[in-house]
């Protein structure tokens, strides 16, 4: 059975810094494009940023309030991809979610993404 499972959120103050990492069971890692969404209290769950696959270069993807501030990596010897949030402000409150899509090309659309972690809480203060 594919498992997502997501660590590292918690309460952090605004300009802060904290690591997401996510632990995947895809088989083969390394062809599924792994993507970070999130979802705030009262939003719909929106694309925050995607690395892709070894088909497709291993590109990484970014919305353009998160660019320069997020930073996504993957380690495909460990099955697993992390996500650093830097600056972060209270906008970045939200549950962060892991997906992974096949062969993928880094879609910010929900659907596309064939599985997803449970999402990790991240709080920011200001």
């Amino acid at each position: 059975q594919v498992q997502l499972v997501e660590s590292g959120g918690g309460l952090v103050q605004a300009g802060g810094s904290l690591r997401l990492s996510c632990a995947a069971s895809v088989r083969p890692f390394a062809i599924y494009t792994m993507g970070w969404f999130r979802q705030a209290p009262g939003k719909e769950r929106e694309f925050v940023t995607a690395v892709t696959g070894s088909g497709r270069g291993y590109r990484s993807y970014y919305t353009d309030s998160v660019k320069g501030r997020f930073i996504i990596s993957r380690d495909n010897t460990k099955n697993m991809v992390y996500l650093q949030l830097n600056s972060l402000k209270p906008e970045d409150t939200a549950v962060y979610y892991c997906a992974a899509e096949r062969w993928g090309t880094a879609s910010v659309d929900i659907g596309e993404y064939d599985y997803w972690g449970q999402g990790t809480q991240v709080t920011v203060s200001s």
